[in-house]
């Protein structure tokens, strides 16, 4: 018999097997023990064919999603969907931070730009600095010159904020508008939990990113 301690007391589990499972479950995050046992269980009850087939799903993630060499947005090619339709505005270009906020965008309806993935921001207390980011490959971007517009597009968070000042004084030397969204996203928030009517407004109604900086 296995055991698992911690929040089961001394649960003794029957096959090596499921313990494997619950640990593999449990190291996904905000999954405990207990629900990667119920995960587990529910799985094993499941039709052979239904668990192949969702175990193949996540292979098949990690084999073909990719990301796109422009942008860094997931793709299931080189170029993904946004950066290679001709429907877009390609001379404005929006900042975010990560996939979430590319959807969380696109689901307003009010942009018809394309984008710029970072991939994160800039968190000191995370080890996170701007040579971890996707930041020189935006500053190529817009050293082409094909650029009109940058929008800044990231949660207005002290970590937001820092990125967004960061990125303006690189592109500051470039012939490019440098914006930020409206401040109709309250600060502190995170972009991917603003509502769609409130982010569609404050993507319409932005502002030069300049004028928001404190003037000595």
């Amino acid at each position: 018999m296995l055991q698992i301690d911690g929040i089961f007391g001394s649960l003794e589990l029957p096959s090596k097997h499921i313990q494997a499972a619950v640990e593999q479950m449990a190291s996904l995050p905000g999954v405990g023990r207990k629900t990667a046992l119920r995960l587990v269980l529910h799985l094993l009850n499941q039709d052979n064919s239904d668990v192949r087939a969702f175990g193949k799903a996540f292979v098949e993630l990690k084999d073909n999603v990719q990301f796109c060499k422009t942008c860094h947005n997931v793709s299931d090619a080189q170029l993904c969907s946004i950066c290679s339709s001709y429907k877009r505005e390609a001379s404005t270009v929006c900042v975010v931070e990560d996939m979430r906020n590319v959807i969380a965008i696109e689901n307003t309806q009010q942009y018809t730009g394309v984008y710029h993935v970072l991939g994160g921001i800039i968190s000191p207390m995370d080890g996170i600095g701007p040579s971890e980011l996707n930041i020189e490959s935006l500053v190529n971007r817009v050293k082409q010159g094909e650029i009109k517009e940058v929008i800044m597009a990231l949660s207005t968070t002290i970590e937001g904020d820092t990125t967004n000042f960061y990125i303006y004084k690189r592109l500051s030397e470039f012939d490019v508008e440098i914006s930020t969204i409206a401040r109709g996203v309250a600060i502190g928030d995170d972009l991917e939990y603003t509502d769609e009517i409130t982010l569609g407004r404050s993507l319409l109604n932005r502002v030069p990113y300049n004028s928001g900086l404190v003037k000595n």
